[in-house]
């Protein structure tokens, strides 16, 4: 059998599961006109929906690691499709609200589902590589349902937006029923064996490193859309363009990160995460020309697109033995910091303007990159003091240990 086939049904849901997640970033001017609400406030449609990941993703991981992986990721998808149906017929703002954070309960339970069926049926030295098809599906989804549905929106109505994210889900229902085998959890590990990492201190820096890194990349991308529109004079079908560029690139810049995670981790993180700081400042200096914003997104696009593989990633190398659980803490972190960033991004908004977004990103990407060099300095001590064991005891000389 194809080691691949499940990383790409894994795929297939990912796509329908970061459609209903991100696919509101390109709608969010029209929602907050159609509720007379302003577009700080419109963003909790995102924020919430994050923080509910953040705040149950672990516990309910824990709570479905013993259940059939198919029927888990079938009951999280059906989630995504019925909520947009319902969001689709433009309920009251508190019901949209709601059926927007319905589905974050179970979506850090599908990822760290779909990642564990892809991983375990390939060899090790692989495993980032079948991550990365994984994770493709984010940025499959910026490049064609996200911006399909912002085109939809800006040519009729953003409730069509909705609509399409409830047919990618039905597809990718129908993808898992269809392709992916009865996958029952032969042994399940017990609560306490994986709640061991979150005593490791590197584990915990490397979980900060991914809050921080994600919230630096969403304070200015949770409002890509009306960024574009106020700070370089984009309309509505430009945006839907630019957002088809940006994931488009981004189908690229995931592969390329596998490669390169297989290779070396830290130093694969380090190089998209250097995007915080330098997209700003690009930002910055293209000012009002179209040409050269153009070339800014697709930077922009290819450094960003694989954030939350090479989060995952990072955070899992720190405690390979409790893979799902690790990831589930990634997603719950990662989704963590999109809160924080959209929240915070918002507060410029209300307080600055739109233009000045870009700056938080840096600052939150500083402290990224200082998580990165204290888990290294970290990582270094400890081998140097489990060198110094080995070779104590190893000594022919008794006294050598004593000393």
């Amino acid at each position: 059998m194809n080691t691949k086939k499940f990383a790409y049904i894994g795929c297939l849901g990912f796509v329908g599961v970061i459609t209903t997640e991100f696919g509101v970033i390109g709608i969010l001017p029209q929602i907050a006109s159609h509720y007379e609400i302003t577009i700080d406030r419109a963003g909790v449609l995102l924020s919430a929906f994050a923080l509910i990941i953040a705040l149950t993703g672990p516990f309910m991981t824990l709570l479905t690691s013993g259940f059939d992986r198919k029927k888990v990721m079938l009951a999280a998808i059906s989630i995504f499709l019925i909520t947009g149906i319902v969001s689709s017929f433009s309920p009251p703002f508190w019901l949209l609200m709601l059926v927007r954070v319905l589905p974050a309960f179970l979506q850090p339970v599908y990822i760290a589902t779909a990642l564990s069926v892809a991983v375990a049926q390939g060899d090790q030295k692989n495993k980032n590589e079948l991550m990365s098809i994984v994770f493709s599906g984010v940025a499959i989804a910026m490049v064609t349902t996200v911006p399909f549905a912002t085109y939809l929106a800006s040519q009729f109505s953003w409730e069509y937006s909705f609509m399409v994210q409830a047919l990618v889900s039905a597809i990718a229902m129908a993808g898992i029923y269809f392709l992916l085998p009865s996958m029952p959890v032969r042994e399940k590990k017990t609560y306490g064996s994986q709640l061991k990492i979150l005593k490791q201190p590197i584990f915990l820096i490397s979980t900060a490193m991914n809050f921080f890194m994600i919230s630096a990349w969403f304070s200015t991308y949770s409002y890509f859309a009306d960024y574009l529109n106020k700070a370089k004079d984009m309309d509505n079908v430009m945006v839907s363009y630019m957002l088809f560029l940006f994931g488009l690139i981004g189908v690229f810049a995931n592969w390329i990160a596998g490669k390169m995670l297989n290779k070396n981790v830290t130093k694969t993180t380090a190089f998209f995460l250097s995007g915080t700081i330098i997209i700003p400042v690009l930002l910055h200096f293209s000012g009002g020309n179209t040409i050269a914003t153009i070339i800014v997104i697709l930077l922009w696009g290819f450094l960003y697109a694989p954030s939350f593989l090479n989060a995952s990633t990072y955070m899992i190398s720190s405690a390979p033995k409790s893979f799902e659980f690790a990831n589930s803490l990634a997603t719950s972190f990662g989704n963590l910091g999109v809160t924080l960033g959209t929240t915070v991004g918002g507060w410029i908004i209300a307080t600055s303007g739109v233009s000045d977004t870009p700056w938080s990103t840096v600052v939150f990407g500083l402290i990224a990159f200082l998580m990165i060099g204290w888990r290294s300095y970290l990582e270094r001590r400890d081998k140097t003091a489990d060198t110094g064991l080995v070779f104590e005891s190893e000594s022919p000389n008794p006294a050598c240990v004593l000393k």
